[in-house]
């Protein structure tokens, strides 16, 4: 979760109540997959809302991270890894 964005402190905010219409097979869909999952409807379609806001929002936050990266720092810190071979668990 992003930190700073609306859902990182959806936990200790209160509910909204809010009426969607879904075509029927989808809704259908969304029973069947919830209680599958032993989930609610409202706890999946919640779920699914907050992840689909995260994908949204990740691009322009790793953008804004990016504009405030420094190459030269970057280079500096990559240059104080010592250059040994991977451990054994790590190879390729």
């Amino acid at each position: 979760m992003l930190v700073g964005s609306p859902l990182s402190h959806a936990k200790h905010d209160k509910m909204s109540a809010l009426s969607v219409r879904l075509p029927n097979p989808l809704h259908a869909m969304v029973k069947n997959v919830a209680a599958e999952d032993a989930i609610s409807i409202n706890q999946f379609i919640a779920s699914a809302v907050a992840e689909k806001l995260s994908v949204m929002t990740t691009e322009k936050y790793i953008a804004a991270r990016a504009a405030n990266a420094s190459k030269v720092k970057f280079k500096a810190v990559l240059a104080k890894v010592p250059d040994v071979a991977p451990d054994a668990r790590d190879a390729i």
